[in-house]
């Protein structure tokens, strides 16, 4: 690897999160690694302009068989190493481990009790997201951190643990209207981030709302599609209900 490549992609790991100096490996990966979270990914170029990341986690890379990405560029390389960085940030394991550190000593006996609990948990879930998603709502790219609102795809109380509740593909980053929509159902996903709208909602309401057609998710993961599965359950069930 040049002197100068090697440089260059020093400073894209840091600049992605991985802010601990790289290991050359004897095969010619860089090892890039933080001290904010374990796990570590190996690039290594692949001609002048283009690069191979290996994963030992595949989510990292959103890869549902295999933990390796080719990319074409260095702006490509950006965008793979920021999603790398802040998947590995907040895994779910890792956001319930912060939430049951923050909660062990306060009490869970009263309504008013647990709802303090909640509140800790729903922080800690809000803060996740705006990393998970740059602090953009996911859908219209709205970037004032103030309104936008952490919406979970299977809501709070129905999940069944706290990886569950806590687990940043459980999450979306919206606006308010969609926020609100989303959670009373009134709005779905496909797996590929394609935006369903209830009949419910007339088309003088959509314009409204701003909904407009071919609106989608930039973004979906692997991760998210078994909670999308769930809410999209719901939205059928309760379309064909109002429709009766």
């Amino acid at each position: 690897m040049a002197p100068l490549q090697r440089i260059r992609l020093e400073k894209a790991a840091a600049d992605c999160g991985f802010e601990r100096l790289p290991v050359l490996t004897v095969d010619g990966f860089l090892e890039l690694r933080s001290a904010c979270f374990p796990e570590s990914l190996l690039l290594r170029p692949e001609g002048e302009a283009s690069f191979r990341v290996e994963a030992p986690i595949a989510a990292l890379l959103d890869r549902a068989d295999d933990g390796v990405v080719l990319v074409s560029s260095i702006s490509e390389l950006y965008v793979v190493l920021q999603h790398a960085a802040a998947v590995a940030r907040n895994r779910p394991n890792r956001v319930a481990d912060r939430f049951r550190r923050a909660t062990q000593r306060l009490p869970h006996t009263t309504e008013a009790e647990r709802l303090v609990v909640q509140r800790i948990g729903q922080d800690l879930f809000r803060h996740a997201l705006l990393d998970y998603w740059k602090g953009r709502c996911c859908v219209t790219g709205l970037a004032v951190p103030s309104l936008l609102r952490a919406s979970h795809i299977k809501p709070w109380a129905l999940c069944e643990s706290d990886e569950e509740r806590l687990d940043v593909f459980n999450g979306l980053l919206l606006s308010p209207n969609l926020d609100a929509l989303f959670d009373q159902f009134l709005i779905s996903l496909t797996d590929d981030g394609v935006m369903l709208v209830s009949d419910q909602i007339s088309l003088a309401d959509r314009r409204l709302l701003g909904l407009s057609e071919g609106m989608r998710v930039q973004g979906i993961a692997h991760g998210h599609r078994p909670y999308l599965a769930f809410h999209r359950r719901q939205f059928f069930v309760r379309s064909a209900a109002a429709g009766s």
